[in-house]
């Protein structure tokens, strides 16, 4: 196995019989429990790119799926369509999946009741629109020779296809096609000890992933050696806790210690944490639209205050795309911070011109062409008295297809503006994304099918500006892009997709929607 490891993790003994909610145990290299669909996906109803899976674990505390479900909830932003917890009791796993929201899901005493133990680990998940299946929720749970394991997982495996190809030669039987079952599948067949299968596993992955792992005496944390989605480390107490964003520890009063590193594996137990490195190291690519949007704003990445990021964006917009108007207003939520910098920048008064609905579900909104034109309406609506007769600058942290940016620059000037100038704090989408983003195809992106000036046209808007890629890299405390050494995952803007992709490649991408297509 290639790279150092820091210590060897003591051997994983045999498990005793899990609990009814979970699969029936299965022979190894059979069936396991599906797991869900596409990581991210696109909403066409907001004309979001969405993030779409948050993971949380945590082991040495009593409650440990109470303390799941509360880091959950603050991690509803990542995924809203099902959540999902395993709890694992020191005798067997138990485990709650249900589709809607973590308040919803986990609202009733007797199903915390049945999640006992003092280790968990839990996942939410935003699934494609149609495809919504009880049966693809996570945390996956697999009953694999050496005993039971469940899996969360964030991310996406540019090369799932050609592994599930070569797993199915080998006898193994799938009962999805997407790459959380693959990684099991690989630890099936893998030898050695738990955590020896799953570095085995991932050194067969290409992609994106960062996942939170169950076994019945470990929690294990890793991300993949590019560092693209996120991972960090807690405390409580005695208690240590894995999420995908800091924002869920302040809710359980815990502290953030670390973010965990590209390529690293941490193994948790009850005698404390082991560090791994057991991957090839490479350049980290940490996603930029974490930053731009993905993260909560009062989460804390790599050191650096995802609010304070996206206010220094705002100035850097400020600077690089200045507008003679009157008033800032962002478009809420997201674009509050970089609004509040560019006005800070610009030296322009902020407020509330649009007026967000936060009460408006997803399932509400069909995506029919008549009701996304009305879902803009009821989730957003023009504020007349901060906006009659003023010069506005709109400020949204991205475009996609431009639908969205149509309906709030007409709503905005249905309320009285007098002119309307739309100020980006991201780089034009231009290309899509294979790391775990469900993007539309290039064509469907309006900054792919014309410039600057054509989509202004097209949104109906006074003037239309991004931040430079360089002006977005300033704002993360870089001097720019090094178009030589790029500091980060950029490949929206540019077209340059640093992690192979094989499946792609190899022309299995059409192939891999349908078949998600069928299994939801």
């Amino acid at each position: 196995m290639p790279g150092a490891r820091a210590k060897t993790a003591p051997r994983d003994r045999a498990r005793p019989a899990h609990t009814e909610p979970l699969v029936t145990p299965t022979p190894r290299k059979a069936s396991l429990l599906p797991p869900p669909g596409t990581p991210l996906i696109y909403d066409p109803a907001t004309d979001r790119l969405r993030e779409a899976c948050a993971v949380f674990g945590i082991l040495g505390t009593t409650d440990a799926a109470a303390h799941a479900a509360l880091g959950l909830h603050a991690l509803q932003h990542r995924g809203q369509e099902a959540t999902g917890i395993v709890s694992h009791d020191g005798d067997r796993f138990n485990a709650h999946r249900d589709q809607g929201h973590v308040g919803d899901v986990f609202s009733s005493p007797a199903v915390m009741d049945r999640l006992v133990g003092d280790a968990a680990i839990g996942h939410n998940r935003y699934s494609t629109t149609g495809e919504s299946n009880p049966r693809n929720v996570q945390p996956l749970f697999a009953d694999l020779d050496l005993g039971g394991v469940a899996v969360a997982h964030n991310g996406n495996l540019t090369n799932a296809l050609t592994l599930r190809d070569e797993l199915i030669r080998k006898g193994a039987i799938f009962q999805s096609t997407t790459d959380t079952e693959v990684i099991l599948h690989l630890m099936a067949h893998a030898k050695g000890r738990m955590v020896d299968r799953l570095v085995e596993a991932l050194l067969q992955v290409v992609g994106a992933y960062s996942l939170v792992l169950l076994t019945r005496q470990k929690l294990v944390g890793v991300r993949d050696p590019y560092g693209v989605r996120p991972l960090v480390l807690g405390r409580r107490g005695d208690a240590h806790i894995l999420a995908s964003e800091s924002c869920a520890f302040d809710i359980i009063g815990a502290e953030l210690v670390r973010d965990i590193e590209p390529g690293e594996m941490v193994v948790i137990t009850r005698e404390g944490i082991e560090s791994f490195r057991p991957f090839r190291p490479v350049q980290p690519r940490p996603c930029l639209f974490e930053y731009v949007y993905f993260a909560r704003p009062d989460s804390i990445m790599a050191g650096r205050s995802i609010h304070e990021t996206r206010k220094a964006i705002g100035r850097e917009l400020a600077r690089e795309a200045p507008a003679d108007a009157d008033i800032v207003v962002p478009v809420p939520d997201s674009g509050v911070p970089a609004a509040l910098g560019f006005a800070e920048g610009a030296g322009l008064p902020f407020d509330l011109g649009i007026i967000r609905n936060h009460y408006v579900g997803r399932t509400f909104i069909e995506p029919t062409n008549e009701i996304r034109h009305l879902g803009v309406r009821l989730k957003h609506n023009g504020n007349r008295a901060v906006l009659a007769g003023k010069r506005v600058v709109l400020i949204d942290d991205s475009i996609v297809r431009g639908t969205t940016s149509v309906k709030i620059v007409q709503m905005v000037r249905e309320a009285g503006a007098r002119e309307v100038h739309m100020r980006v704090a991201s780089p034009p989408i231009r290309h899509p994304c294979f790391y775990g983003i469900d993007t539309p195809t290039q064509a469907e992106l309006l900054a792919s099918r014309m410039g600057e000036e054509g989509m202004a046209s097209y949104i109906d808007a006074d003037s239309l500006a991004f931040v430079s890629l360089d002006g977005l890299y300033r704002a993360l405390g870089e001097p720019g892009r090094d178009p030589n050494n790029p500091r980060y995952l950029d490949h929206y803007f540019t077209g340059e997709y640093p992690i192979p992709l094989v499946d792609e490649e190899g022309g299995n991408r059409a192939r891999q929607l349908t078949l998600l297509r069928e299994a939801g």
